[in-house]
């Protein structure tokens, strides 16, 4: 899956934050949102998937704007996930 090798993950606290977070990213590239995860305690992570450049754009504004009403915990991205941690994460290689 050659256009959507980046794989971009949002951790906040609170879900005005992570709805936020959400909505910035999927109104600023071309991604696909491909799962949101709750944890205890209010942290949640936002899960996105496209090319290594949209990820990048996408999570960086997603981060902008669930930081002025939330909590950003985490940002990170990994430009070019490995098919076998893809198949963990989401259950077969796309």
């Amino acid at each position: 899956m050659q256009s959507e090798a980046a794989l971009g993950m949002i951790e906040t606290i609170g879900l005005i934050g992570t709805t936020e977070a959400t909505d910035a990213m999927a109104k600023t590239a071309a991604i696909s949102i491909i799962a949101y995860e709750t944890i205890e305690n209010g942290y949640s992570t936002t899960l996105v998937r496209g090319d290594i450049g949209a990820v990048l754009e996408a999570t960086s504004a997603g981060a902008e704007a669930a930081g002025k009403v939330g909590v950003v915990v985490a940002v990170h991205v990994i430009p070019n996930l490995h098919p076998e941690v893809e198949k963990v994460f989401f259950g077969s290689s796309r």
